[in-house]
């Protein structure tokens, strides 16, 4: 199957542009079928205080303002139900304004994450996760989980350079925390 070829659709859950909400909660799952698969696992810092500060960073928005788009959020908090918009800005032009909604969200110990599903209007259709957790060495990692194909005709031009776009997006976002981890 190409880039440009769409595969059998199966229903979009009301709402959402594809079906599969909240698979992205389960990181052993595959990518349902006609999706691609991204997963990015970055070590950002170590001990209590990194995966405190890292967790907030999450889900106060924080991570993805720091990494340089803008977010439009109906609530200060990740929750589950919360719109959000990333916007991509130039200078003072909107390139790209893409909606979607918080579809799970969970805080406990050692794990902290949320992940958001594309609305109409996303020019792909997916769900993309983001996840701290601290393993039991006490190393803190963020894993950047997407499973997305096109959605409109520029992504679907686009091919590969959206997918290694998405890529570069994830590698930033670990590189970007670890900054926002490091001492001051």
């Amino acid at each position: 199957m190409g880039d440009f070829d769409d595969p059998p659709a199966s229903e979009p859950t009301p709402g959402f542009t594809y079906a599969e909400v909240g698979a992205t909660r389960e990181p052993g799952r595959l990518p349902p079928p006609g999706y691609h698969l991204m997963r990015v696992r970055t070590r950002v810092g170590s001990g209590e205080d990194a995966f405190v500060t890292a967790s907030r960073a999450l889900m106060e928005w924080r991570l993805h303002r720091a990494v340089g788009v803008g977010i439009e959020a109906g609530r200060s908090r990740a929750a589950l139900g919360v719109p959000v918009a990333v916007v991509v800005r130039l200078g003072p032009l909107r390139l790209l304004r893409a909606p979607c909604r918080v579809v799970w969200v969970v805080e406990e110990d050692g794990l902290a994450g949320w992940g958001y599903g594309t609305l109409p209007g996303h020019p792909v259709r997916g769900e993309e996760s983001f996840l701290v957790e601290r393993d039991r060495m006490g190393a803190v990692w963020l894993t950047v989980t997407a499973f997305s194909r096109p959605g409109v005709w520029y992504t679907r031009a686009a091919g590969s350079l959206g997918r290694a776009a998405q890529h570069y997006y994830a590698r930033r976002c670990g590189r970007v925390m670890r900054r926002l981890l490091a001492p001051r």
